[in-house]
């Protein structure tokens, strides 16, 4: 609760664009998909036209959020009307600070069974390592950098509307049902 509310004290000059940004993640209305990675995809198109160097890449990249940071704060009651935050608006605000306090836990957990893997099997942890890395790799080498970074990026935004709307919990249940079958055919054969 302490750090939903230090995180709420910190994002509160953006509270109206976390809002309706979780609005269009969410997919609240039918076109917020396709608005979303028509914005996705103009913004690659534009950076493979332009060629940008990494560091000048990264440089416009900081630079864009050094402006947003300055300017949202200030803008955003201007352009939302912050008198107009409701008690309804205020408990979204906080449900979306307590699921990013959340997954910022998960994300260090995981990253300290990690290293409890790495100190409890270390042969299993190198074979792990390795074994991923070699597959990223081999991704990495068949799929060019730009295209592979605008599928991970079109997923990460798509995320949380595919699973609002059931999408993900749907496939996921279709593909344990296929090897399930799969599964139960073999014990079949075998038998």
């Amino acid at each position: 609760a302490g750090e939903t509310a230090s995180l709420e004290e910190q994002l509160q000059g953006w509270g109206e664009v976390i809002l309706m940004t979780d609005k269009v993640l969410r997919w609240e209305r039918a076109w917020f998909p396709l608005a979303l990675m028509s914005v996705v995809s103009f913004s690659f198109l534009m950076i493979y036209y332009l060629d940008p160097s990494v560091l000048s890449g990264v440089s416009c990249f900081v630079m864009f959020l050094c402006l947003a940071d300055y300017l949202v704060p200030a803008l955003a009651p201007r352009i939302f009307g912050s008198n107009k935050w409701t008690t309804e608006q205020q408990q979204r605000f906080h449900e979306i600070c307590s699921n990013l306090v959340k997954s910022r836990r998960r994300i260090v957990g995981w990253w300290k069974r990690l290293f409890t893997l790495k100190e409890e099997k270390p042969k299993m942890y190198f074979m792990t390592m390795l074994f991923t890395l070699a597959v990223v790799a081999w991704i990495g080498q068949q799929v060019h950098n730009l295209f592979l970074t605008y599928l991970i990026v079109s997923f990460l935004l798509l995320f949380p509307g595919l699973n609002q709307h059931g999408i993900i919990t749907k496939y996921i249940g279709m593909a344990k049902r296929e090897i399930n079958k799969l599964l139960k055919h073999k014990e079949k054969k075998n038998e």
